[in-house]
């Protein structure tokens, strides 16, 4: 026994992560700082160029809750289909499979897989994800609510084409012609259950984000957006890049405009105007065809959040009606709407594709008149 005093230091557990050269810090990788917020999450989406198909996945790796979760949604026939998964990590990040969900890095940076296996509730993916240009490093996410540190993060965000198949209920649709864009993120995000201890003073919570990334045949864009409750932006950025090895042109202004559908705060449509370094103009015009609903890979969703602990070897499943989803349920305020996407460049060369629309509003924004938490636009 140790004499009276004396500290007791339980050393954390070696996992196979400890066995390549990765480490940021002078302990195993189990740890990761001292956050308990941290997380490391992959995204994926993909969809047909009309829209006819589309899917997306999630899945997330929480060091200090112990958690990893994941989940697979798929749009068929005005149907969003959810499957999600958590399971108890045990300190283990190298194991990316979570029940049926499973995500493989065949080669960093260029190609990935992505699998649902057999399953109760006839969902089944087999998804190769390859690159159609360079991961794209955003600029750091770093935004603070007095002393708290809301988010403090890195994400790489790539597009490419997918091939493979997904499957509903036994009906097999091939993937080979569909593309797409995923994304890698870690550092700190709320996650797990919400503190009992919010921030002080006390304030309207506030959210304005839009990440729109976009395929077209010869090239990708890519623009976000986080902004205060003034319109300000503390994250504004564009990128457009050519396809294949090329270096993606960051944009050396980017701004945009969303004109609201009626009662609700969701775009009926967008125009993106960006410069690039030389000052030539760029416009995308968005037009949204239909709605993915986030909380179907666990954004904002009550019960499957990100971090919240199901039990190990949890599985849930259900189903979103798109024609009848009340948009101003909470659950259904973040979207990535499937966008038809007009881009026209210096010259006025005009380039057709399509992408998403992602959207998250909370609370006030004076450009667009937006007032409350969740109140509609006027």
């Amino acid at each position: 026994m140790p004499g009276a005093g004396a500290a007791v230091i339980l050393a954390a557990m070696l996992t196979k992560a400890d066995d390549y050269p990765i480490h940021q810090l002078p302990e195993p990788i189990a740890t990761s700082g001292t956050d308990r917020n941290f997380y490391d999450r992959y995204f994926f989406n993909g969809y047909s160029p009309d829209g006819r198909v589309f899917f997306a996945a999630a899945l997330g790796v929480y060091p200090h809750l112990n958690v990893m979760d994941a989940s697979f949604s798929i749009v068929s026939d005005g149907v969003q289909h959810n499957l999600r998964a958590s399971r108890l990590m045990n300190m283990e990040r190298m194991d990316t499979r979570v029940g049926p969900i499973s995500v493989e890095v065949i080669e960093p940076l260029k190609t990935l897989r992505l699998r649902v296996a057999d399953n109760a509730h006839g969902i089944r993916a087999e998804a190769t994800f390859r690159a159609r240009a360079p991961a794209v490093e955003e600029p750091r996410f770093t935004h603070r609510i007095g002393p708290r540190t809301l988010l403090d993060y890195t994400r790489l965000t790539q597009n490419g084409a997918y091939e493979g198949f997904v499957e509903i209920a036994g009906e097999r649709v091939g993937l080979n012609g569909t593309v797409g864009t995923r994304d890698r993120s870690w550092g700190v995000r709320p996650i797990g259950l919400p503190d009992q201890q919010p921030a002080l003073p006390l304030r309207m919570p506030q959210f304005y984000w839009l990440w729109a990334p976009l395929n077209f045949d010869d090239r990708f864009m890519l623009y976000h957006k986080n902004a205060d409750e003034l319109g300000r932006s503390w994250n504004e950025a564009s990128v457009i890049g050519a396809l294949g090895e090329a270096k993606p042109q960051h944009m050396a202004r980017a701004s945009s405009k969303i004109a609201y559908k009626q009662g609700t705060r969701h775009a009926q449509s967008a125009t993106l105007d960006v410069a690039d370094a030389d000052g030539a103009p760029w416009r995308v015009e968005l037009t949204p065809r239909f709605q993915f609903y986030m909380s179907g890979i666990g954004y904002m969703h009550p019960e499957w959040g990100h971090g919240m602990y199901r039990g190990d070897d949890a599985l849930g499943y259900d189903t979103y009606d798109l024609a009848t989803v009340n948009e101003n349920d909470p659950r259904f305020q973040h979207i990535q709407a499937f966008v038809e996407a007009t881009l026209t460049g210096p010259g006025g060369v005009t380039r057709t594709g399509s992408g998403v629309l992602e959207q998250l509003v909370i609370g006030q924004y004076a450009p667009d008149r937006l007032t409350g938490i969740f109140d509609p636009a006027p």
